[in-house]
């Protein structure tokens, strides 16, 4: 039987809002990301070195994803969260301390493995670096002095599950903002000072790091959140953590197999397909990290709150109030990424070596991930669902599911449609992982798609056509043209941007959509607040 708890339009209140932080500050490390890599590519183009670098800055990364901001924040958030909901205060944050100790300890030891099979490991991910002078020897150097990199990235993940459950999402969000800005300025000041100028961007990534971390400290010692040793191993929560946390780590690795296989496949096909992958997966990213992850994280605790009061109904209104408010925004991106995929790819990258052929051929990726930005966006909602659960397993043995679908069709599309073909193949597994996933979860929560969400579905996709049909007229009053100069090409794509997103929300509104009305009474009111307190 459900139980009460919280207001839900409260709830939904302080995710929107917790969502918007997140998003924001995903949209700064994007802009900034885009932005070192612009610095990088100028700096030190695409050569040994730089090969050297990516590949060592590629396996504490993989180590990254694997351990820390994946599977040990989605297993460590719910048993906090419960912690926190059924016992006093002081217990949670002793609980904290002591995973804090724990993990320190087995970062260490990670670390000080990894300085040490560092020759290995390189030659195991790029075993071609041996065949040219100097670069494995910088390869292996370039590891051994990032690997730290891994112990200050994974305590910061805690951290963020910490504040997150805490309901602080700012600091967290805003880390990676440190990374690059530590990149970028290694790049500047460092550079010179190194005979070999790449090692200066290895500093500026364990600089990075190490600020990330240092980020976090005042926000968690304002919470009371105790930093000192505690070595009491046998806490039953560190255990509860441990056994959610395996199948989470297998799941990740599933997604990086995924990556791998994908990369493999793509290698097999016309030069090119490859890179036109990488250029289209870096633009459906944008929307996904500033939406869909943002709603992921900034659900996450609500849900887990829910699960442990045994609040189904809540639990169920804030799956569906959640999906819908990331559809309200990845809908209209679908329709504006479709109609404008050529132009953002052109104004984007068509110069230099990227000629009109390259444009095209990365357009049509970005065609086939887009009719799956849908399932990449709702699938963290769905997910985040069974984590609060405290229900690893599932999403694993459906992501290896979705995998195998994955593959074959892959093999089934990728010789008639060439890179296409895996692009649509990842949109379809992706579908097939949500679909799965919320049968399942409707089995164990009961039905969370009900007659409101489907209206709202439908007037929200309403507005999303219509402001496509704006876009398509803007065609018509600023033809494209696809060969033409920079400025011309800008101009076209700005003007559809700016005009397509203003008449959605004309649309939206119009239409009467129910998240439309939300935004705008929450502005309203903060607005009224703000202008209250002047």
């Amino acid at each position: 039987m459900d139980k009460p708890t919280t207001d839900p339009t409260k709830e939904h209140v302080r995710i929107a809002r917790a969502a918007g932080v997140v998003g924001f500050a995903t949209f700064l490390s994007r802009i900034f990301g885009f932005l070192r890599d612009m610095v990088v590519a100028g700096f030190f183009g695409a050569g040994i070195a730089t090969d050297a670098f990516f590949v060592a800055f590629r396996i504490p990364n993989l180590l990254r994803r694997l351990l820390a901001e994946g599977a040990l924040t989605i297993a460590f958030v719910p048993v906090f969260t419960e912690y926190l909901k059924t016992r006093p205060k002081k217990d949670a944050f002793a609980f904290a301390g002591i995973a804090f100790t724990l993990l320190s300890i087995v970062l260490v030891a990670v670390t000080l493995a990894g300085i040490l099979l560092s020759p290995w490991i390189v030659r195991l991910i790029a075993p071609g670096f041996t065949e040219v002078a100097g670069q494995y020897d910088l390869a292996v150097f370039l590891t051994r002095l990032m690997f730290p990199y891994i112990f200050f990235i994974s305590l910061v993940a805690l951290a963020m599950g910490i504040l997150n459950s805490l309901r602080h999402f700012a600091a967290p969000a805003l880390a990676p903002v440190a990374l690059n800005l530590s990149m970028i300025f290694s790049v500047f000041f460092l550079a010179r000072f190194f005979r070999e100028p790449i090692v200066a961007l290895a500093v500026g990534v364990l600089v990075g790091g190490f600020l990330q971390l240092v980020m976090q400290i005042p926000f968690l010692l304002k919470f009371g959140i105790p930093l000192r040793p505690d070595f009491h191993f046998r806490h039953p929560g560190v255990r509860k953590v441990g056994l959610l946390m395996l199948p989470a780590v297998f799941g990740a690795a599933v997604y990086q197999i995924n990556i791998f296989v994908g990369t493999l496949l793509a290698s097999l096909l016309p030069s090119g397909s490859v890179s036109y992958l990488y250029y289209a997966d870096r633009i459906v990213e944008l929307p996904l990290g500033i939406f869909g992850i943002a709603v992921g994280t900034a659900v996450l605790p609500s849900l887990s709150a829910h699960a442990t009061d045994g609040a189904f109904d809540e639990l169920r209104k804030t799956v569906s109030f959640s999906t819908r408010l990331i559809l309200f925004v990845t809908l209209p991106a679908m329709v504006a990424l479709v109609l404008l995929r050529v132009p953002i790819i052109s104004v984007l990258f068509q110069r230099g070596e990227f000629e009109i052929s390259s444009t095209l051929a990365t357009a049509d990726a970005l065609l086939y991930y887009t009719l799956g930005l849908w399932a990449f966006s709702v699938i963290r909602v769905v997910v985040s669902a069974f984590y609060s659960l405290q229900d690893t397993k599932t999403p694993v043995k459906v992501a290896f599911l979705a995998f195998l679908v994955n593959v074959a069709v892959s093999v089934a599309l990728m010789f008639p449609m060439k890179h296409s073909g895996l692009a649509l193949a990842t949109s379809v597994s992706t579908a097939v992982n949500v679909g799965v996933l919320a049968i399942i979860l409707k089995k164990r929560i009961g039905p969370f798609f009900d007659a409101p969400f489907y209206r709202s579905l439908l007037r929200m996709s309403l507005a999303a056509l219509a402001m496509g049909a704006v876009i398509v007229l803007w065609g018509a009053v600023a033809p494209w043209d696809l060969s033409g100069r920079i400025a011309g090409r800008l101009f076209h794509l700005a003007g559809a941007v700016v005009l397509g997103g203003v008449s959605f929300f004309v649309f939206a509104h119009l239409f009467r959509c129910d998240e439309m009305i939300f935004l705008v009474k929450n502005v309203k009111r903060k607005l009224g607040r703000t202008g209250g307190g002047a």
